[in-house]
């Protein structure tokens, strides 16, 4: 696709597209939730806790590509 004569991979607008969906979940949900992570129980900003997901999913996406690359 070209935009003002820039060349954009259909794949890169669809990152931006759903990067910017998750910034904004992330950015409207606000309130404080409790967690029980096995034994203990933690109240958290919902933001935080999204956020450590997202990265935790991004991170767990990357090895997994970097993974199959080796092969």
């Amino acid at each position: 696709m070209t935009v003002k004569g820039r060349d954009y991979r259909l794949r890169s607008i669809g990152f931006f597209v759903l990067a910017a969906l998750a910034i904004w979940f992330i950015a409207a949900n606000t309130s404080s939730v409790t967690i029980r992570l096995w034994i203990p129980q933690v109240t958290l900003p919902l933001w935080i806790v999204l956020t450590v997901t997202l990265l935790v999913g991004i991170l767990l996406g990357l090895l997994i590509a970097y993974r199959r690359a080796r092969r």
